[in-house]
């Protein structure tokens, strides 16, 4: 049977975007189920939008597709939304897959609570591709250059401010006891780029101490914002297909009891 693998993408692109290069990559070598944030389900994020009305949506598509356990991918937003799963539904999980998880779910360091502040500071009163091209600048290293972000943005990128605003929001006040995570016993793999924000290096040591197996991969010339196909390369896509493999490998002992 197939590895079955829900993938969960961040605050800007769709699932669909997202994960098409790893799609494509990994081929008939594993089935994956594609699922967008809900706080894009309608036109502006929900009034009552929270972490845990994402956790329960990856609950129901999880049973609507017949899987009692699975593997998980997140990256960005979905890989907080991943790592909270974990550490709340761990008998759900197989492995988990990350690459640069928005934030670590949790009472944040003294380092992590200085970067944050920081980044709500730049962020505080911008609107529009006003705070669309600040949250993307301030989430790579200082000389890296980016593409301009101007003229209006398109229609399905409209809510994306709203959206990823509801969405810090969510993550600061989702109560959360790290030490959840030191009790799964399932294999975790997290990838970062060498160009991201200085944050990502924080976060992997953070869940590098949190996590009994845990393989960290930095990837060189990448950062949060480059195209999907230079983050889920084959090198990329081969190491999230032996986790899963890994992972699987562990239940053979306990079927054949």
């Amino acid at each position: 049977m197939k590895s079955q693998v829900v993938c969960l993408p961040g605050g800007v692109a769709p699932a669909v975007q997202r994960y098409a290069p790893l799609i494509a990559t990994v081929g008939g070598e594993a089935q994956l189920h594609l699922k967008d944030l809900e706080v894009y389900r309608d036109d502006t994020p929900p009034a009552d939008y929270s972490v845990v009305l994402e956790l329960d949506a990856v609950d129901r598509f999880a049973d609507s597709l017949g899987l009692d356990r699975f593997h998980l991918v997140g990256y960005s937003g979905g890989g907080f939304i991943s790592l909270a799963y974990a550490g709340t539904r761990p008998a759900r999980l197989l492995s988990l897959g990350l690459f640069e998880p928005a934030m670590v779910p949790g009472q944040l360091t003294a380092e992590e609570q200085s970067i944050m502040a920081t980044l709500k500071a730049k962020l505080d009163g911008l609107t529009g591709p006003e705070f669309m091209s600040a949250f993307v600048r301030e989430q790579v290293k200082p000389g890296v250059r980016l593409p301009p972000m101007s003229g209006p943005f398109p229609p399905e990128m409209q809510n994306r401010p709203a959206g990823i605003s509801a969405m810090m929001r969510a993550f600061l006040a989702f109560e959360f006891d790290r030490a959840s995570l030191r009790a799964v016993g399932f294999p975790v793999y997290l990838g970062y780029g060498d160009l991201t924000n200085e944050i990502e290096a924080v976060k992997a040591g953070v869940l590098a101490r949190v996590f009994g197996d845990i393989r960290l991969q930095r990837y060189p010339g990448i950062h949060h914002f480059v195209p999907p196909e230079q983050i889920y390369t084959r090198a990329h896509a081969t190491s999230l297909m032996e986790l899963w493999l890994r992972a699987e490998a562990r239940l053979v002992p306990q079927l054949s009891l």
